[in-house]
């Protein structure tokens, strides 16, 4: 028996395809692919195949009799899906097909002389065994304005359409930057998704799938990376995979798969029949997400578009909605069992709710179902309402008592989101009560109100409804005993793991009210610590606000204090980077003087969100303004802003989406149901307990790109040190130990990592005899694996750097000395950094943690040259490209820089010019060769390259004839006709180009590459001409014509669109 294999073929395509086979999806082979699509590559529907199966899953019931639809509405059905332009966007085109392929489409039809509408259907969802299922391998998918193709490793297809499209890598994929096989494949389906790429495949794409045999991944169109997620299922829920993987394919079907590109592959698969195989995470996911019934079940029940994003489930979102689905179908004295989801902050709440709210609304058993959304928040009303809203499931909110009453009332409103203190003037007007069993409570952060007295009012208007409560914290021990009463947990989904999960991000934790603990005798000791780093300017300007502070009184000192500290943490930490902060206040009177405070210090920019204050607040008497702040802050708020909900939207939208501000400052609002992903810092600087202290440490636990970890800094001392469990803290000792596990960690333990960041960075470079000799690194560097780990081990060091240097401690435990040396290290290599991808012109990736870095430069490390990575200059902008190449150093490091500028400038304006650029890409690659192997001296390497990119920036190689000059088009058609009949004498080359482009520029309308007429008759053109060539005795085969129309209409579309 031959070595197991790791090739991506062997261990991760070939038994996808496998598996998929035993599932029930055929396989089609490349050639028979290309037969169903026409032999377009550009097509990406299998029309004949769903062409069949719309005849065959639709039918008319009329006067007890059924019928088909004619021949001539299934075309207009095929084109109708077809034909969907993606001039606004592969994201709006793609909810599009999904409205299409959910609903179907009316088209009228005359039985018994009665014209009328009906429905047709795309996919039989409910019986998928009536529906068909295909899969390819590296199916040839035409990019846009391009005859080159991408290639998808497999292709689901359901009754012809594009279901689902899978990426598949082997799991030793090397990277020189840590990224993991699966992100490699993430990234190619994002890459692939780009309006230059393959967007016609993914217009019509419901899931998307990364495998690498032990790492699989799902998501759909337009997930970033950091929302892809892994599928998890009981242990006894893959019994029967098992005994599928373990089950060998029939002949018939081996026949199909080993043909090519898989051809040779047959023996070596041959030769494990009949050997046992382990499940990897691949078969799981597979398995989970693509057996027929599962991924109809999916696409159709549990897809959302939220706000235009596509969001299907994860897998704790799934469990809990089908759990709650099995509870309500059982009755209890006449009601629908109800109870508890608890699924931490941050893990998709409130999708859930909605997906919830649509599996209820598309339940069969259950007649006419309305569901009732309740919180009692308006912020949270809101929130729940917007969200259901912009998945369009149009809920209706009731805006005052009055109106809830008519709402329940009335049988028109399927879905009702509303306050829960508006059940009380409801009861009060003593109509409002409705009966049915077919009423679903959804009640939001149900520990706050769905078991004490304010749920009596509930119970009261709707006596036999099923109750569905939603918590993002834990119960308490005393919450989880009543919850009991009413169900008990449906399905939880602890803190610990969604961190696992990656839904959301760890939390650090840093207690900082040492800071508050200061006293007055100690206040000079304190501002010479913090002014240190200012110059004397800086310090003199410090001391007078320091002064100021002095002349406050105590409470107020420790405000100023805590002000000062969170102005220098963030600034030094996160200003300048897409990251905000939000401060939590004891109460409203304190919040507006933090924001004094912060202003008056001008480190910083902020703005308050608080509750509007008691109308009887701050007013001495009838006819003077009032005197209290908060009332004086609240008219003028109400004076710009308008009203109160503008006054919140306004801020949180700045905050969210602006630069500024940089904090929010709040007391009890937003430290529930806020999700700003940006906010990656909570101050809290008052008193919080249970689920409030719980819910408010959640508002920094979102995704966002390049967001390692949320922080929380502890100016009260609500935890202490942080060194013992958490619920032996007195604000958590309610909650079981084992719901609290994951909640929080010590920024000291991040810390701690620093030495072995440190030494990981350097040994990188041990092989380097001479470690101060800057040619030997930077040569080191020159495969790009390698200077793709140099940048990923230097960002992980910065990152965990500028981490160490926000904290209180760090100086005092590792000592001044280790310090300057982590300082100075960073310096050089992020000096050397610069260098090295100015050298080799890499691509800067400013997507994960560029800018944190620059922030570590910016605040902790003095440079006399500023330390930043610019774009690359273009080697056609020759002015400015010399001044680059004049800052490099050295003849071996200038040849570098320009054959490394120029071979990727050849890479992208290879379509332009492809005759032209292999050529010279392959003399360069030649050059750059020769002189790693040391066959050419360093002068002689920096004259070719020279040479070769004078060459390139001049589209020019000395060899064309004059009557091209200037004719960038006509040339690039010349160099094709003559690379396809070198016999051919380069005058009349020439003239070929020059006519061929003039039947181009003939042909070409507004649009035209998206016109299959205007293009075929083109090429009809073109070909009648190359026709009459041969006809005069130029030497022409019909495979030359057919490659020579295939190239120059790709030249073309790069040119004239």
């Amino acid at each position: 028996m031959k070595a197991p294999s790791f090739a991506e073929d062997h261990i991760s395509q070939v038994p996808a395809l496998q598996l998929l086979m035993k599932l029930g999806y055929q396989y089609l082979p490349p050639a028979k692919l290309h037969a169903a699509r026409g032999e377009k590559t550009s097509a990406v529907l299998l029309e004949e195949i769903l062409e069949q199966q719309l005849h065959r899953i639709n039918h008319i019931d009329f006067r007890g009799e059924q019928f088909k639809f004619s021949s001539a509405n299934i075309y207009q059905a095929v084109q109708a899906l077809k034909d969907f332009p993606l001039k606004d966007g592969i994201g709006v085109t793609n909810e599009k097909v999904y409205s299409l392929l959910t609903l179907g489409k009316s088209f009228e039809e005359t039985l018994g002389g009665d014209k009328k509408s009906y429905s047709l259907r795309y996919i039989d969802w409910e019986n998928p065994e009536n529906n068909v299922y295909h899969i390819t391998a590296e199916m040839d998918v035409a990019r846009t304005g391009s005859h080159q193709c991408r290639r998808p490793d497999i292709v689901l297809f359901v009754n012809g359409i594009p279901f689902v499209v899978i990426e598949c890598k082997r799991p030793d994929l090397a990277s020189g930057k840590n990224i993991p096989p699966h992100e490699q494949a993430i990234s190619q389906h994002l890459r692939n998704q780009h309006e230059e790429e393959i967007p016609g495949l993914f217009i019509y794409a419901q899931m998307l799938l990364a495998l690498s045999a032990n790492d699989a991944w799902y998501g759909t169109v337009g997930t970033p990376t950091e929302f892809w997620a892994k599928w998890k299922e009981p242990a006894n829920n893959w019994k029967a995979l098992e005994k599928l993987k373990n089950a060998p394919l029939s002949e018939s079907q081996n026949d199909a798969l080993y043909t090519e590109p898989f051809q040779l592959m047959r023996p070596y698969f041959a030769s494990q029949t009949g050997l046992e195989m382990q499940l990897t995470e691949q078969d799981r996911l597979l398995y989970a997400l693509c057996r027929p019934e599962r991924l109809l079940e999916l696409v159709f029940r549990f897809m959302v578009f939220d706000n235009g994003t596509r969001k299907v489930a994860r897998y704790q979102q799934y469990f809990a909605v089908q759990k709650a689905m099995k509870r309500i179908a059982h009755f209890d004295e006449g009601r629908r069992r109800g109870g508890v989801i608890w699924h931490t902050q941050g893990s998709g709440k409130s999708l859930t709710m909605v997906m919830l709210a649509k599996a209820i609304a598309l339940d069969k058993n259950i007649r006419n179902p309305r569901i009732v959304l309740v919180t009692d928040r308006v912020d949270l009303d809101d929130q729940i309402y917007n969200t259901f809203d912009a998945c369009d499931m149009e809920p209706i909110q009731a805006k005052t008592g009055r109106h809830l009453s008519e709402l329940i009332n009335q049988d028109k409103s399927a879905i009702i989101t509303t306050l829960l203190q508006k059940f009380k003037a409801a009861v009060k007007k003593g109509k409002a009560e409705n009966d049915s069993s077919e009423i679903f409570v959804l009640v939001d952060e149900s520990h706050r109100s769905h078991y004490g007295e304010a749920n009596l009012n509930l119970q009261r208007v709707f006596p036999n409804a099923c109750y569905i409560g939603f918590t993002g914290t834990p119960l308490t021990k005393k919450e989880k005993n009543t919850a009991a009463k009413f169900g008990g947990i449906i399905d939880p989904y602890t803190i610990d793991q969604a961190v696992e999960d990656k839904a959301v991000v760890p939390l650090l934790y840093e207690g900082r009210h040492v800071v508050q603990e200061i006293n007055k005798s100690a206040i000079d000791n304190y501002f010479d610590m913090i002014s240190e780093p200012l110059n004397e300017y800086q310090r003199a300007d410090l001391k007078k606000k320091f002064s100021r502070a002095d002349q406050l009184n105590e409470a107020d000192q420790k405000i100023w204090r805590t002000a000062w500290d969170i102005s220098q943490h963030y600034k030094s930490t996160w200003q300048k980077t897409p990251f905000k902060g939000q401060l939590t206040a004891p109460s409203k009177a304190a919040a507006l003087k933090y924001k004094a405070y912060l202003d008056d210090i001008k480190l910083i920019t902020s703005e308050v969100i608080i509750s509007g204050p008691d109308t009887r607040e701050g007013y001495d008497d009838a006819y003077n303004d009032p005197n209290d702040e908060v009332v004086k802050f609240w008219n003028t708020m109400m004076k710009k802003h308008g009203n109160e909900r503008s006054y919140n939207r306004n801020i949180i939208n700045a905050f969210k989406h602006d630069d500024h501000p940089e904090i929010i400052i709040v007391v009890d609002k937003l430290l529930t149901g806020f999700d700003a992903p940006r906010n990656i810092v909570l101050y809290v600087c008052r008193s919080l307990k249970e689920h409030t202290l719980l819910q408010a440490i959640a508002r920094v636990n979102r995704l966002y790109e390049g967001k390692d970890y949320g922080y929380i800094i502890d100016y009260y001392g609500i935890l202490g040190e942080l060194d013992e469990a958490l619920n032996t803290y007195s604000s958590l000792d309610e909650f079981d130990e084992d719901d609290l596990k994951g909640t929080l960690t010590n920024v000291k333990e991040e810390v701690e990592k620093l030495p072995q960041k440190h030494a990981h960075l350097w040994d990188l470079f041990k092989s380097v005899k001479n470690k101060n000799d800057i040619e030997a690194l930077e040569l080191f560097l020159a495969p790009q694996d390698l200077r793709d780990g140099f940048y990923e081990r230097l960002s992980d060091f910065a990152r965990t750097l500028k981490m160490a240097l926000s904290t209180l401690g760090f100086l005092e435990q590792a000592g001044e000395q280790k310090v300057e040396q982590y300082k100075e290290d960073a310096k050089f290599f992020l000096k050397l950094r610069v260098s090295v991808k100015r050298r080799y012109s890499d691509s800067i990736d400013y997507r994960q943690y560029e800018k944190q870095i620059q922030k570590l430069i910016d605040t902790h490390i003095t440079s006399d040259e500023v330390i930043q990575i610019t774009e690359s200059v273009n080697i056609f902008n020759r002015e400015d490209f010399q001044k680059e190449v004049e800052k490099v150093e050295g003849k071996a490091a200038r040849a570098d820089m320009i054959a490394t500028r120029t071979a990727k400038t050849i890479s992208e304006n290879m379509d332009e010019d492809p005759v032209f650029f292999r050529k010279f890409s392959r003399l360069l690659q030649d050059t750059i060769d020769a002189f790693h192997d040391k066959r050419m001296s360093e002068a002689s390497y920096l004259k070719e390259a020279m040479d070769i990119m004078n060459k390139v920036q001049n589209r020019s190689d000395g060899t064309e004839p004059e009557v091209l000059q200037g004719k960038l088009v006509a040339t690039a058609f010349y160099r094709i006709v003559q690379s396809e009949i070198a016999e051919l004498d380069s005058e009349r080359s020439a003239e070929i180009g020059l006519r061929v482009d003039d039947i181009i520029r003939a042909n070409k309308i507004v649009d035209w590459e998206r016109k299959e007429d205007v293009k075929n008759r083109m090429k009809q053109t073109i070909e009648d001409y190359l026709y009459d060539l041969r006809n005069e005795g130029v030497e022409l085969t019909f495979d030359q014509i057919d490659e020579i129309i295939e190239s120059v209409m790709g030249v073309a579309l790069k040119h004239y669109v």
